[in-house]
């Protein structure tokens, strides 16, 4: 089963942040990471049922970069919601609500 992906504006938002800080420390690194996200986006399509983190949302690690992927499915709709790409070396009281 192939799922939609919805990524609301606060992942969005978490993503250029991230692309901008790696680009200040080398250039490129933004775009590779994007990179990254976005295979590991492609991956959640075709296997969206990783680790339940807090009641139904889900947390995909991203593997190379300290970040993981916070999102729930709506399996009537068979929609993945991305409401999160949040930085693990962040105080985890800053962890989406």
């Amino acid at each position: 089963m192939i799922y939609k992906i919805v990524i609301e504006p606060r992942a969005i938002l978490d993503i250029q942040n991230a692309i901008d800080y790696y680009d200040s420390k080398q250039i490129g690194l933004g775009e590779y990471f994007y990179k990254v996200v976005n295979e590991h986006i492609g991956t959640l399509i075709k296997s969206p049922f990783f680790q339940i983190r807090y009641k139904d949302y889900h947390g995909f690690p991203i593997h190379k970069f300290p970040f993981i992927i916070f999102y729930y499915i709506d399996e009537n709709l068979k929609t993945i919601f991305i409401i999160s790409i949040f930085n693990t070396a962040l105080n985890p009281i800053n962890y989406p609500q």
